[in-house]
């Protein structure tokens, strides 16, 4: 029998891997960082023994949630200016705000709060892009989470950089410092092609590939932002960037609501991940995202809650369960979207989208000890029924709440 550091048994382990296996009672066996094994709870008990052995009875075992896409340092910023067009919220009121009050402090406390709203709504992982994120990978490292940490680049001065060449050496500096790490990913991130020019587009691409690191961007996010990119550039947005050597990285495409089956090809066919923002698009009438269409063709597609500042939360069953509601409602098919595949876009695809599924989103050996445990036992999963294989998944993605959460682990 294998000493280890965590038996975790008795729960309802939903695995999120490659054949969907459920285990119920089933259990995860903890050693250092990573997962050594799960299976059923009677198997698991007689290979692996744990002074640390917890009776998780009544509850689902779940992979950490993966929340795609925020700027976490905006918990700062949270109700300061709503129900505005994005050009109107971004230009009027964000940037001129952060300008004036975004220091290495602010983005610290700011992160700190967002990690702790996160912890409670079971999200173990999640993609940050902001200013001063040296103070945002080192707040996220104390709270113990895992995050891409996204160095913000825009054409502009900004809190943190006068121009487009320093905040390009920050972001080069950051990644440098940082690459490596257990928990943080460091990234660049030009903020969106109408913030770029075409050499920092490239810069930042090349400065990705150079360090093998991600590149996070926000792309056709608004229908003006499309026009726009059709009267300069006369092309949409995704071949626009493309042209300009985008796809070199490894791309992480915040949004892209207003892409056309063409964009979406190419954006699968450079194995860019795509972080869809339900709420966000919703609260400031961006539209909505192809999703459906987006997942046949093959696309990674995570869920992401976007900023606090424009969503106003960081409550990813929340947003999971918007997504597959706003899938069906935009298509007219009820089957597009299901339980099990929103499950999927919160946990191993949307891992995958910010190119961290070979360590993190799903409950498998190998893969780090990630994970979040629910209670069942709450009046609103009352009653249970299992005669659909998949009634598990519904009842997490339709049921579920942050306030189910009861226990979180990340890294072991």
């Amino acid at each position: 029998m294998t000493e280890i550091d965590y038996l975790l048994t008795g729960a309802t382990v939903v695995t999120a891997n490659e054949n969907w296996e459920v285990f119920s009672p089933g259990a995860v066996a903890v050693s250092g960082d990573s997962i050594v094994g799960v299976g059923p709870a009677e198997a698991i008990a007689v290979e692996y023994s744990s002074t640390m052995t917890v009776d998780c009875s009544g509850k689902a075992l779940i992979p950490g949630l993966v929340n795609a896409h925020t700027h976490v340092p905006m918990t700062m910023l949270r109700g300061l200016a709503d129900d505005l067009r994005l050009d109107v919220w971004l230009l009027g009121y964000m940037m001129p705000v952060e300008r004036e009050f975004v220091t290495p402090e602010f983005c610290r406390t700011g992160t700190l709060l967002g990690c702790a709203e996160m912890i409670r709504s079971g999200i173990t992982c999640f993609a940050d892009m902001y200013y001063f994120e040296e103070e945002v990978a080192r707040a996220v490292a104390e709270t113990g989470m895992r995050a891409l940490c996204s160095q913000t680049v825009l054409k502009f001065p900004t809190p943190d950089a006068p121009s487009f060449e320093d905040g390009l050496a920050a972001a080069r500096n950051f990644i440098e410092r940082w690459k490596g790490h257990a928990l943080i990913l460091p990234s660049v991130g030009p903020h969106a092609p109408y913030t770029s020019t075409r050499d920092m587009l490239q810069a930042c691409a090349a400065l990705a590939a150079e360090y093998d690191v991600p590149l996070h961007i926000h792309l056709a996010e608004t229908e003006h932002e499309v026009e726009q990119s059709r009267s300069e550039h006369n092309m949409p947005v995704i071949p626009w960037v493309k042209k300009h050597d985008l796809f070199d990285a490894k791309v992480l495409a915040a949004h892209c609501v207003h892409v056309d089956s063409g964009e979406i090809r190419t954006l699968h066919k450079y194995r860019a991940g795509v972080a869809h923002n339900p709420t966000s698009n919703l609260k400031l009438a961006s539209g909505i995202a192809p999703v459906a269409e987006m997942l046949q063709v093959g696309l990674d597609v995570g869920i992401g809650t976007d900023g606090p500042a424009s969503n106003n939360d960081l409550d990813m069953f929340e947003e999971t369960r918007l997504a597959a509601l706003l899938a069906k409602g935009a298509s007219g098919d009820p089957t597009v979207v299901p339980a099990r595949q929103a499950f999927e876009m919160a946990t191993i695809m949307g891992a995958r989208a910010l190119h961290l599924g070979d360590i993190t989103g799903s409950l498998e050996p190998g893969k780090r000890a990630d994970l979040a445990l629910l209670d069942l036992n709450e009046l609103h999963n009352t009653p249970t029924f299992r005669r659909d294989a998949d009634a598990i998944y519904a009842q997490l993605v339709y049921v579920g709440k942050a306030a189910d959460v009861s226990d979180v682990m990340v890294n072991g």
